[in-house]
């Protein structure tokens, strides 16, 4: 929710602070700065102290900074909060998805990978919805407050309710983790796919209002329709990649999401909006489950138990396509306009994905 519920209200923090959509774009991708410097360290971490007392040292950073990007009244303040939520990000989902790891055996982590990533899908439904109705409520500042509020009230729950799980006790060294080929081209992929939808994120707002003039209540239900299909799909993706293997799936996702993404152009209104993004969303939910189970998987095939470390690199990947994707995004759309940056995106992660799949 913290993520996406400012994707609505994009357009007034262009018009308050006299931005761009390169400067929307930058915004955006500084999210990605705190995840690519403290993903390994906070996967280090974990592994030797723990899983519990990080997740609610991050759930009060979430909160903390969620609540300065509401009083935020200039661009430097709006990428200083934007940075320290980047850094909550990090702790929340390599610490989770550790623990996961910890728990469930490797018949199992695909359906729990599944079931986690619907609950951060959950969330990115109702963050534009919130997002938009809030803001027509009460104001700029109202959204952010409310998403504050209700990570204190989730750091309270997940202190009494979770298990805490110990790690490995030891971490292993990142040199270690990127020696194995196959961790190495799942981290690739989590590459190509992060930097496409972050990259949609911050752009499709833009666009939209300027073609159909939709406001940010339309906006963000456009957002939460695509999200809420692509919810149910995690749990579905999670249990065939225990059955099919999740490297398959996560090609295979790759390749549909290039191929799917020149349907955004047929738009015209919220209907067609809606039935284009859909399918592109839906598609993207095939990269990002399977990868987070896979890469557990290849983990243990290859001996390395400090499972931290492991998402702490899966994150440092995800961290650089959303740095890259938003910031290359707006540049583009600014210069050569929304039909040939799809196309062109979508061509050359077409060749990504086929060349991934084919390397062993």
């Amino acid at each position: 929710m913290a993520y996406s519920v400012g994707v609505p209200v994009l357009p007034d923090f262009a018009t308050r602070f006299n931005a761009g959509p390169t400067t929307i774009g930058l915004l955006f991708a500084s999210f990605g700065v705190s995840l690519l410097m403290l993903s390994v360290p906070m996967g280090s971490v974990s592994d030797r102290l723990g899983r519990k007392a990080p997740m609610i040292g991050a759930l009060l950073l979430l909160a903390v900074s969620t609540v300065a990007f509401a009083y935020a009244q200039s661009l430097p303040m709006l990428f200083a909060a934007r940075i320290l939520q980047g850094a909550a990000d990090a702790m929340t989902w390599i610490v989770g998805f550790a623990m996961i790891a910890d728990l469930y055996s490797a018949e199992e982590r695909g359906r729990a990978m599944g079931l986690a990533m619907a609950g951060s899908t959950a969330g990115i439904i109702i963050g534009p919805v919130l997002g938009g109705w809030l803001y027509e409520f009460g104001g700029i500042r109202l959204p952010f407050l409310a998403v504050a509020a209700l990570a204190v009230a989730d750091m309270i729950v997940f202190a009494v309710v979770a298990p805490d799980t110990k790690g490995s006790g030891v971490a292993t060294p990142l040199r270690d983790v990127l020696a194995h080929r196959a961790i190495a081209i799942t981290l690739l992929v989590v590459v190509a796919g992060a930097a496409t939808i972050a990259m949609l994120e911050p752009v499709m707002p833009l666009v939209y209002r300027s073609r159909f003039g939709l406001g940010p209540a339309a906006i963000g239900t456009l957002f939460a329709i695509a999200a809420a299909c692509s919810s149910v799909m995690h749990p579905v993706y999670g249990r065939l990649s225990d059955r099919w293997g999740g490297r398959r799936l996560m090609m295979a996702g790759l390749v549909g999401s290039a191929l799917a993404m020149p349907l955004l152009n047929l738009a015209t209104d919220f209907t067609t909006a809606a039935l284009t993004l859909v399918p592109m969303w839906v598609i993207f939910s095939m990269v990002v489950t399977p990868s987070l189970a896979y890469v557990a998987e290849a983990a243990s095939e290859a001996g390395v138990e400090s499972f931290g470390v492991v998402y702490g690199v899966y994150n440092v990947a995800w961290a650089i396509g959303l740095m890259a994707g938003p910031a290359i995004g707006g540049f583009l759309l600014e210069r050569i306009g929304f039909g040939p940056l799809t196309v062109g995106w979508s061509l050359l992660l077409l060749v990504t994905g086929v060349t991934l799949a084919r390397l062993r």
